[in-house]
């Protein structure tokens, strides 16, 4: 199994067009600073057929930046592009409308999702002129999993969070997930946590298994979305679990014998900056920063 970290920024990217902070002039200043919304790729055992989990706004730059993900030779199409979702935020959600040009969307997501994109979204309206719609259900972990292109994947149940578009709808323990990847023939397994509300039982039992946990890196500590003016709340109160400090994930993942690593930034996080001394401060715990473009091999 081949993973591609095809983006690992929180919703607008780094830099947000509309934002001058620190991060996002960093960036603008050193272009190797920027970081595109999180996605990851996925190879399975026929390295001809991958997936997606979540597609958002850089979607189209994401597959045309890796030649493992473009059209083979004397293919003018790619025909099919199948694409996981972890929750139904914009940023995670979007891009499905630039894949119009596939002949077939293949979606995998939990109900609660799926119905928001429909109904909310009307994904199936404005889509169906240019393509097909197929969605799938996401098994929750411990069910009989879905095969999709060769990965065994399947989703462990995270928080009730809603988009903002669908604050309205009922409570689901399915509004945001950790996606489950598992390689049948290596006997390898990841899991996919870009969102984070809180470090459940199941959570933990499932990255004390895996070989590779991607987790929720938006921010630093928990005060870091008020004392920048971001938010009126806190990073558990916006439904990320902070890095550092108490409660926060790595003090959790320390122990952990998986490799593990951070996505999701928001351009407010000192991790943005290479050179940010809390960089020194994972690395000391084993634990690593996640980088548009890594490859990695389970």
């Amino acid at each position: 199994m081949l993973l591609l970290t095809l983006g690992t920024a929180a919703g607008g990217g780094v830099p947000q067009w509309n934002c001058a902070c620190p991060g996002c002039s960093g960036a603008r200043a050193h272009p190797d600073r920027r970081r595109t919304h999180d996605s990851l790729a996925v190879l399975g055992p026929d390295p001809s057929s991958w997936f997606l989990v979540n597609a958002g706004p850089d979607v189209a730059d994401h597959l045309e930046a890796h030649t493992a993900l473009r059209p083979g030779p004397g293919d003018e199409r790619t025909p099919v592009v199948r694409v996981l979702l972890t929750d139904a935020e914009l940023d995670h959600t979007i891009g499905l409308l630039r894949l119009r040009e596939a002949r077939n969307i293949e979606v995998h997501a939990t109900a609660p999702v799926r119905q928001a994109l429909r109904e909310r979204l009307a994904l199936d309206t404005t889509l169906t002129p240019y393509t097909t719609l197929s969605w799938h259900d996401l098994p929750q972990a411990g069910e009989k999993p879905t095969d999709v292109a060769g990965i065994e994947v399947s989703a462990v149940h995270l928080s009730t969070k809603r988009p903002r578009y669908a604050a309205d709808a009922p409570e689901d323990s399915g509004w945001v997930v950790a996606v489950r990847l598992h390689d049948p023939v290596r006997g390898s397994t990841a899991l996919y946590a870009p969102a984070l509300a809180e470090w459940s039982e199941e959570f933990g039992e499932e990255a004390a298994a895996a070989d590779c946990v991607f987790v929720d890196g938006t921010f630093w500590d928990d005060e870091e979305p008020r004392r920048l003016g971001i938010s009126a709340r806190t990073s558990t109160g916006m439904g990320h679990l902070p890095i550092e400090g108490p409660g926060g994930t790595a003090e959790r993942l320390a122990p952990l014998p998986a490799r593990c690593l951070y996505t999701h930034f928001n351009n407010t996080n000192p991790l943005v900056d290479p050179s940010a001394p809390e960089h020194g401060i994972l690395a000391d715990r084993g634990l690593e920063v996640a980088q548009d473009g890594m490859v990695i091999e389970l």
